[in-house]
């Protein structure tokens, strides 16, 4: 299962570009409540769901079930290359958490309506960014915590009730979430 571009759709549609700058400005304009987690909740809960599927974390993670695994990577590989494995896939979740937070998180902005990071450090440029650098990356641990978490909590799907997560409910309700988001941006012109 593949994270939808329907979902990116949507946060483009209300921000009126693909470019990752332009859609944080957007969400900057109102503070917290501007973020598109409250103005896109569905498509929220849709990306992380895929997003979870597409690191091939818990309760996704058949490729990887260890209790079934009697070949592949965890028992051919040892040392440095089952360390790689390891690192790869953790990386993978830090990015994922990392367009989490760009796109629904506001990304680099702190929460205070009306005023950018910028804005606050003028003068002196590059605390602003370390600052951003450093919001950023503490929206984007907190979901890197909420997939371990979920890992720990909840049980393992099999392949049939994957197949019909992913086909049967999150692609007709994406799809319906970007017909009902374009059509609110076509009506409010």
């Amino acid at each position: 299962m593949r994270r939808r571009p329907h979902v990116r759709f949507c946060n483009s549609g209300l921000s009126n570009s693909l470019s990752t700058v332009d859609i944080v400005e957007a969400q900057s304009k109102y503070g917290f409540w501007g973020w598109n987690l409250w103005r896109q909740p569905i498509g929220f809960i849709i990306f992380l769901i895929s997003s979870l599927a597409e690191c091939e974390r818990l309760p996704f993670d058949l490729p990887e079930a260890e209790e079934e695994l009697i070949a592949g990577y965890q028992t051919e590989y040892s040392g440095i290359k089952f360390g790689l494995f390891y690192v790869a896939s953790y990386l993978n979740l830090l990015i994922s958490s990392l367009f989490v937070t760009v796109l629904y998180l506001g990304g680099w902005n702190i929460s205070i309506p009306y005023i950018s990071i910028l804005e606050l450090f003028e003068r002196d440029q590059i605390f602003g960014t370390t600052i951003g650098i450093f919001i950023t990356l503490a929206k984007t641990y907190l979901f890197v915590f909420i997939s371990i978490a979920t890992r720990w909590t909840l049980p393992r799907l099999r392949m049939d009730q994957l197949l019909n997560l992913g086909w049967k409910f999150l692609l007709p309700i994406s799809l319906g979430n970007l017909l009902l988001t374009t059509s609110f941006q076509l009506f409010s012109l």
